[in-house]
């Protein structure tokens, strides 16, 4: 299992990349109608991925935590499911199900988003305000698969609140660190490093 970390290409106080993507029966789901009225945390993930299921639960609480608090969730699964088909589209509603994930699970099958915002691991989390800036990227938590400590989304829930409190971000963060994004022949953004 190699572990990848995220790469800073967003600074805070960056705008984000806007998209429209489609869940996996079709519908189309953009970054401004997900948005909160208080922000959208977007999190690159994938079915297979040991450190995304390794938090997928607490994924899912933790974003039932914080869409009282004005800010929405939505996930992004970027991985090339021909060369993974774990991880085709067919089978993410089934994931979200399994881990009860409230918030829509979208497919960039061309991988024009994952590279657009610098994503590079799964999972990947970019915490947006309510106008579309970046206000946070890095871990979950500290915990990982085969730590023996469950996640609990530490990090991120810190994140949140600071940006609910108008404070200033986490100063330098640490990144988020997962399986490499399955990147499709020819598609390695120009900063990937094969």
């Amino acid at each position: 299992m190699s572990e990848v970390m995220s790469t800073f290409r967003l600074q805070p106080g960056d705008p984000a990349p806007d998209f429209t993507l489609a869940d996996a029966v079709g519908n189309l789901i953009s970054r401004t109608a997900a948005t909160g009225p208080h922000g959208l945390l977007v999190v690159f993930a994938c079915n297979h991925c040991p450190f995304v299921i390794h938090l997928a639960d607490a994924l899912g609480n933790l974003a039932r935590e914080i869409a009282p608090l004005g800010v929405n969730t939505l996930a992004i699964n970027s991985n090339d499911a021909q060369a993974y088909p774990q991880d085709r589209p067919e089978l993410m509603p089934a994931f979200a199900a399994a881990h009860h994930w409230d918030f829509p699970y979208l497919s960039d099958a061309s991988q024009a988003v994952a590279t657009a915002f610098g994503a590079a691991c799964t999972p990947d989390f970019f915490l947006l305000d309510n106008d579309g800036r970046l206000f946070y990227t890095g871990q979950f938590d500290d915990s990982r698969p085969r730590s023996g400590r469950p996640a609990y989304g530490g990090d991120l829930l810190e994140a949140v609140r600071r940006m609910l409190d108008h404070a200033t971000p986490l100063a330098r963060p640490y990144p988020s660190s997962g399986c490499n994004i399955k990147w499709q022949p020819g598609k390695q953004p120009p900063w990937w490093d094969t």
